[in-house]
């Protein structure tokens, strides 16, 4: 099996590893963990002016929890996924949905979805996980024009993330799958550029580490917000935030 095809089987079983603790692995059990979650769709929803009439693209969609707050908005989403098994629990948490298609897909083929059709095309923590350059290069042809992408990434200057990513142990303990990277801000902006992208945004963020305690999670939210102003700082902050536009 050539490296293209076995990172896909492992992000395969990877999915079929966590499908029923996927919450906890992705650190989204806590108060901490929903916030950030809830910033992301914020900021996915506000960025990506997704709203009734409007026609947005999940990558890597995972158990769904994205997509019900994204559906939340009357938009028509589509959103797809490689593993069978994180599907089928999107399935059941997006039951009640009708503005919501799920399908198996690969994001760096895009099969059967059409050119020039999606007004918003949205990720959190997926890009890392695939040959994101030709992800990111079919995405533009999947937007219409005007069409705008909005991803959370992971950031390589932050220290935990950088050991986490580089020494294979610790990202097994962490519960990543095996081929996982992050992202320099400055690199992967140019991609965008060079890809062909138009206002082309990519911004430190996110200092709310997601495994924090209950009871601190809530105090420190504010202040450790304020770090992402400060210049030098903000370079190691969690997340990267991916903005672009056709």
């Amino acid at each position: 099996m050539d490296k293209q095809n076995l990172r896909k089987q492992h992000e395969i079983e990877h999915g079929r590893k966590i499908s029923v603790q996927a919450q906890k692995v992705w650190g989204h059990d806590k108060k901490a963990g929903q916030a950030r979650v809830m910033r992301r769709v914020e900021l996915m929803t506000g960025l990506g002016q997704i709203g009734q009439g409007s026609k947005a693209l999940e990558l890597g969609c995972g158990t769904g929890e994205f997509t019900g707050h994204l559906a939340q908005t009357g938009a028509e989403i589509t959103a797809i996924d490689i593993s069978p098994d994180l599907l089928e629990v999107a399935r059941k948490n997006l039951a009640a949905y009708a503005n919501v298609k799920l399908a198996i897909g690969d994001m760096e083929r895009l099969d059967n979805l059409p050119d020039n059709h999606f007004s918003c095309v949205v990720g959190n923590s997926v890009l890392h996980h695939v040959d994101y350059a030709a992800c990111l290069a079919l995405t533009l042809k999947k937007l219409r024009p005007g069409g705008r992408i909005v991803f959370s990434e992971p950031n390589m200057l932050n220290p935990q993330i950088a050991l986490q990513k580089n020494i294979p142990w610790l990202k097994r303990a962490l519960g990543d799958s095996p081929d996982e990277i992050a992202f320099f801000r400055w690199r992967l902006a140019g991609l965008l550029r060079t890809l062909g992208y138009k206002n082309v945004r990519v911004e430190n963020f996110d200092f709310l580490h997601p495994k924090l305690p209950d009871f601190v999670a809530g105090f420190l939210e504010k202040p450790l917000a304020w770090l992402e102003r400060i210049p030098v700082v903000k370079e190691i902050s969690g997340s990267l935030l991916i903005y672009g536009e056709k």
